[in-house]
C-alpha cells in the first residue's frame, strides 16, 4: 500500500454519484478517501461515509473545502489526490497523476481534460474558453501554458503548504496553478479522460449566471495574485 497518498474530494449535494465515486477508489493504492461536505442537504456525508470514506465538514466555498481535506489528511501522507465527487473524473486513471510524483519527476501534476478524451456533452464551451484564455494569461504573465484548470490533480504535500492558499472559492485551482510557477515547481500536465456527471448539476457551469460568477472569481484571483496579495 502506498500509505503516503490522501484522496481529497469536495461534494455539494452529490448524494447520487459520490458512493459509486468513493467505492472506485484504487483502495490497495491509497491511505484514505477524504470526502469534505461543503454544507450538503441531501445525504452526501452519510452516502460517502457508507462507500468509505472519512468525512469532514467545512461549510465555507469550495477552496475551503479542498484545504479542509488537506489539512485533515493523516500526517503520513506525502501526496494528496484532488478531485471531484460528480463522478465526472476518470479515478481508473489516477496513477497518472501521482505516479510522476512518486518517481520524482514532478512535484505537481495536472490532469488536462483539453488533452483526454472527453465524453459528449461533458464540458460545455464556456468552460473550453475558459481553459485557453487562462492559459494563454498565465502563459503572457508567467512564462508556462496550462491547457486546462480541470479539478482532478496531484500535489507533493510540501509544495502545497509551501503555496500558503488563501482563495477560499472556485478560484483556488487557478491560484495552485500560478503558485506553482511562481514557487518553481515541477509542473506537469498529463490527458485525462472526462465523463458527463452521474447527477445533478455543476455548481461552476450548470448554468449561465453560476458560470458568470465563476468567471469573475477567476479573474479576480489572476489580479490578486499578481499583486501577490
Amino acid at each position: 500500500m502506498h500509505s503516503q497518498i490522501s484522496v481529497v474530494i469536495p461534494a455539494l449535494n452529490e448524494a447520487e454519484s459520490i458512493g459509486r465515486v468513493v467505492a472506485s477508489m484504487p483502495w490497495g493504492e491509497i491511505a484514505e478517501c477524504i470526502v469534505v461536505d461543503n454544507g450538503s442537504t441531501d445525504g452526501t456525508a452519510q452516502v460517502a461515509e457508507a462507500a468509505g470514506a472519512r468525512v469532514v465538514t467545512s461549510p465555507q466555498g469550495y477552496g475551503a473545502a479542498m484545504r479542509a481535506g488537506a489539512e485533515a489528511a493523516v500526517a503520513s501522507s506525502e501526496i494528496l489526490v484532488f478531485l471531484d465527487g460528480d463522478g465526472s473524473d476518470a479515478v481508473e486513471q489516477m496513477l497518472r497523476l501521482y505516479g510522476p510524483i512518486e518517481r520524482d519527476e514532478a512535484d505537481f501534476v495536472i490532469g488536462s481534460r483539453m488533452r483526454g478524451r472527453r465524453e459528449a456533452g461533458s464540458v460545455n464551451v464556456s468552460q473550453v474558453l475558459a481553459a485557453k484564455l487562462v492559459g494563454w494569461l498565465v502563459w503572457r504573465r508567467y512564462g508556462f501554458r496550462y491547457t486546462d484548470m480541470g479539478p482532478y490533480r496531484a500535489i507533493r504535500r510540501a509544495a502545497l503548504e509551501a503555496m500558503q492558499m488563501t482563495e477560499m472559492t472556485y478560484g483556488w485551482n487557478l491560484e495552485m496553478q500560478i503558485k506553482a510557477v511562481r514557487l518553481g515547481l515541477r509542473i506537469k500536465e498529463v490527458p485525462v479522460d472526462y465523463r458527463r456527471r452521474i447527477g445533478g448539476r455543476s455548481k461552476v457551469s450548470g448554468n449561465l449566471r453560476a458560470s458568470a460568477k465563476a468567471g469573475v472569481r477567476i479573474l479576480g484571483v489572476l489580479r490578486r495574485v499578481r499583486k501577490g496579495v
